[in-house]
């Protein structure tokens, strides 16, 4: 399947530094747990790409899905801190390029949206294996380290993304922890250059 187009800025394996275009995702909102979120949410956006949407257009299949924790604070007001009971998730699919919000087909469900992804840079690490949410915590440990350790400032929650369907083995399986970074203007450090 398709995904979208990026550029690798920096890489020090398994983290990568990207710089991705803007684009397109069809996305919903689930309420439930981490691994029940992305089987519902998967369900609710095949059936958009599917047909169910104004004039029925089959939209193609990209990689990857992607689960995102709607913010949330514990109660020391951190951001990222464990979810709560009825925790929220938001779940994307990323259109195809040439997709928009302005020509995307219109979803006929109220609860799928599409929503057009400005231009940003993620720091990404990538890993095999069950799609856990042990796996995904031990994968952003990795790359909250490197994020400190560069003195990379990040944005909003991170992104867990899955590119292989269920059929395939766990030891094979792409898997992806990402998180935005603030670019140079908006408080990264200017005397840290990408190498």
């Amino acid at each position: 399947a398709d995904e979208p187009a990026y550029r690798v800025q920096e890489s020090a394996p398994p983290v990568e530094l990207r710089e991705y275009g803007a684009h397109a995702v069809a996305e919903t909102r689930i309420s439930g747990s981490f691994a029940d979120a992305g089987n519902l949410g998967f369900r609710r956006l095949f059936g958009y790409i599917s047909g169910e949407n104004a004039g029925a257009a089959q939209v193609a299949m990209t990689a990857p899905v992607i689960q995102q924790a709607e913010p949330r604070t514990d109660a020391t007001g951190v951001p990222g801190s464990r979810p709560q009971e009825g925790a929220a998730y938001r779940i994307a699919f990323v259109l195809p390029e040439g997709y928009s919000g302005a020509n995307a087909p219109v979803p006929t469900n109220p609860e799928v949206r599409i929503v057009d992804v400005p231009a940003r840079r993620l720091l990404a690490v990538r890993y095999t294996g069950r799609w856990t949410e042990a796996n995904y915590q031990e994968a952003l440990g990795t790359l909250l380290a490197f994020a400190a350790a560069r003195g990379y400032k990040l944005v909003g929650e991170p992104l867990y993304a899955r590119y292989d369907p269920p059929i395939m083995p766990s030891f094979l399986r792409r898997n992806e922890v990402l998180a935005e970074i603030a670019m140079p203007d908006d408080g990264v450090r200017a005397d840290d250059p990408v190498r």
